[in-house]
């Protein structure tokens, strides 16, 4: 099950579940699409892999109670501000290469 978490790690601007500017990476490492294609360059910080847009999980029950009422988004915040100049240094030999060849 998707944590949703509820802010971008790097700049914090929030992103609520219905939010159509959250990106994931596999690890569920969240932040907001503009940091995704300005600061990233589409390459997750803590694990190199590239960056999908989150689902949104429904705001109403229609179907089996598979819906925000029953499996609320984590209230958790996860704030790690990427150092830019490591992170260009690590992204530089990998950013050219697609995400699922990494």
């Amino acid at each position: 099950m998707l944590e949703l978490r509820p802010v971008c790690e790097n700049c914090k601007t929030p992103l609520p579940p219905n939010s159509t500017d959250a990106m994931i990476c596999s690890f569920e490492c969240t932040f907001c699409k503009n940091c995704v294609e300005t600061v990233l360059e589409n390459v997750c910080p803590n694990c190199g892999g590239g960056f999908h847009l989150r689902p949104v999980r429904p705001a109403n029950n229609l179907k089996n109670d598979n819906y925000l009422g029953k499996y609320p988004p984590t209230k958790i915040v996860k704030h790690r501000p990427v150092d830019i100049e490591s992170h260009k240094k690590f992204s530089e030999s990998i950013k050219n290469i697609l995400p699922h060849e990494r």
